[in-house]
């Protein structure tokens, strides 16, 4: 990526220009200076950041975990960089957990649904507020 403005750098990443503005109040995002009479210009090291930015969100980090990874990308601490990730994985093993036995219930619902004949249905009666 050349030199951008904020929308050309918004729109490589995959995300709005509001999106970039959030991350640069949250202090995630570097702002470049402004040459005077100019506009901003944003480099590929500042798509980097922003790709980065959006991977961690995807792997469920918080932007304040973000930030914590930002700043220990600079210090190489690997040790507090696992201990982050490990909490993410722990995090993401719970929900999984949830989510099988959501799905595990929902499923004899179903079956219990097939199999039964006339009375109320199962599934609904479940989510029926008492």
């Amino acid at each position: 990526m050349e030199r951008d403005t904020i929308g050309g750098l918004a729109s490589a990443a995959g995300v709005g220009v509001e999106t970039v503005r959030y991350y640069q109040r949250r202090g995630l995002l570097s702002e470049p200076a402004r040459p005077p009479g100019e506009i901003r210009r944003y480099g590929g090291e500042d798509l980097k950041r922003l790709k980065f930015i959006r991977a961690a969100q995807a792997a469920g980090f918080t932007l304040n975990e973000i930030g914590e990874l930002i700043s220990l990308d600079a210090s190489d601490d690997r040790a507090r960089a696992r201990e982050l990730a490990n909490a993410r994985v722990a995090a993401i093993d719970e929900k999984i957990a949830e989510l099988q036995e959501a799905r595990d219930a929902l499923s004899g619902l179903a079956i219990e649904c097939t199999s039964q004949r006339g009375g109320p249905c199962p599934i609904l009666k479940a989510f029926d507020p008492k």
